[in-house]
């Protein structure tokens, strides 16, 4: 059976219900699991607490050398190792890592024309070997989005690392756990959307706020190689439910 990757969004992952519960639901999932986290509520947190501004450019941190510190207390640190917490006490054998283990992920600094992104990266290679290992093991990766560069360790978003990830190991889908069941219309969630049909109701406003952002990360995995990308809770996590995007329309 294909692996799935999962990830979990910052917001989530200091709600000690969620993940409680999220543990019992992945050990009941079928497929092999491979997980990916953010953290960046709590990073934002701790840059204000030590006097630093958070800073955004096209939806992605900026990262100066005092802000890689606390991201990787960060993620590699408090966010981590509560995750793996509650997903070993949910009898899921969790192993928790980053980027840097084993040289597992590599990155190079994100290069745009009009902002020094500092330290934050973007994703070059990914040993999926590492990882495929583990899974045959029956041990489930829960990876920090910290990665290995040449002279210093990067941040990168945690969607990207998720898809690149998905691409490496030939994964069946990555799905986004937030916090709804999918993409509504008519106050009932969308099974399935191609690319095309998830533009026009972005045009139609059927797609709008804060939607918009979550189905556009589901849309660029596609591109990656990866054939499935899903968006849903925890309750359609546990269901099989929620939206699946795909490059063609699913057979009903």
């Amino acid at each position: 059976m294909q692996p799935i990757v999962i990830k979990i969004g910052g917001h989530e992952l200091d709600d000690e219900a969620f993940l409680g519960e999220m543990a019992g639901v992945i050990k009941g999932l079928p497929a092999p699991v491979v997980i990916v986290h953010g953290g960046g509520k709590e990073i934002s947190n701790l840059q204000k607490i030590m006097g630093i501004e958070p800073r955004f450019q096209n939806g992605v941190r900026v990262t100066d050398r005092e802000s890689l510190a606390i991201v990787e207390m960060v993620l590699g640190g408090t966010a981590n190792r509560r995750l793996v917490r509650h997903l070993v006490n949910g009898g899921v054998e969790a192993q928790g890592m980053s980027g840097l283990d084993r040289g597992l992920i590599r990155a190079e600094k994100m290069i745009l024309a009009d902002q020094d992104m500092g330290f934050t990266g973007e994703v070059k290679a990914v040993r999926g070997e590492v990882l495929l290992e583990m899974l045959a093991q029956g041990i489930t990766p829960v990876i920090a989005p910290i990665c290995l560069g040449p002279d210093s360790s990067f941040n990168v978003n945690a969607d990207h690392v998720a898809g690149a990830v998905a691409a490496a190991i030939g994964a069946g889908q990555v799905i986004f756990l937030t916090n709804v069941e999918g993409v509504l219309q008519e106050d009932r969630v969308v099974p399935a959307l191609t690319p095309a049909q998830t533009h026009q109701m972005i045009v139609e406003g059927t797609i709008f706020g804060g939607m918009i952002p979550k189905v556009e990360t589901a849309l660029a995995v596609l591109t990656q190689g990866v054939p499935q990308a899903v968006i849903t809770n925890l309750s359609g996590l546990r269901t099989h439910g929620g939206t699946v995007f795909s490059p063609e329309s699913i057979p009903a």
